[in-house]
């Protein structure tokens, strides 16, 4: 009976002490979770589950890890926040799998993603050809985010936070001296202080940065 006492006892404190914790991690839907959250979200849960199965261990001991382990992913979120370097090291970029049409097979090895799973979510989003895509993003959460050719157009994104992409300056066939040119043409002498660029209707669309980090 006081065994039983103490799991109900244990089970209460760690219900609102886990939702405690998830709320300081930040609001986002489970499909959006990065593969790091999903380390540290199972990693909690498999220290809680010990907790509740012996009930003669020490309680403390189950709270000091999920503490730490709280602190570690609030610490990546806060960096992944100011740094996009550190953001796509952790959570991953975007992968481009089709192209007007066109399977990117390359890219389909790397991210060892066959063509069933891309077929599969192409018939659950109602696109019946693959001729119809002008774009198909694989998103680290593992979700495809398609963009049919008779439908607005995805823009890439040419400076995130102060950072060049270029990658994106080769998909829309351009150069970073070509984006340097444009923006010195604007008397904006530093793309580090740019949050958001992107090129639309051949003209750049830029927002700066409103405050310093």
């Amino acid at each position: 009976m006081h065994d039983i006492l103490i799991i109900i006892i244990r089970t209460f404190v760690l219900y609102w002490f886990i939702l405690l914790i998830l709320r300081l991690m930040g609001k986002r839907e489970v499909g959006e979770l990065s593969i790091f959250d999903l380390v540290v979200f199972l990693l909690i849960a498999e220290v809680a589950a010990f907790s509740l199965d012996d009930p003669h261990s020490k309680f403390f001991h189950a709270i000091v890890p999920m503490i730490l382990l709280s602190l570690i992913q609030i610490s990546v979120s806060y960096f992944s926040l100011k740094s996009k370097k550190f953001r796509d090291m952790m959570e991953g970029e975007p992968s481009i799998l089709m192209r007007d049409g066109i399977i990117v097979e390359k890219e389909m090895r790397k991210q060892r993603y066959n063509l069933d799973d891309l077929l599969q979510q192409l018939r659950e989003q109602q696109i019946g050809s693959i001729q119809s895509v002008s774009y198909a993003f694989l998103e680290p959460s593992g979700n495809l985010s398609v963009f049919k050719k008779d439908e607005e157009q995805y823009i890439f994104p040419l400076i995130i936070d102060g950072e060049i992409q270029q990658r994106h300056l080769e998909h829309i066939g351009k150069s970073e001296k070509w984006l340097i040119q444009e923006l010195e043409q604007k008397q904006i002498m530093s793309y580090k202080k740019i949050f958001y660029c992107s090129y639309e209707n051949e003209e750049l669309y830029i927002q700066l940065k409103t405050s310093s980090k």
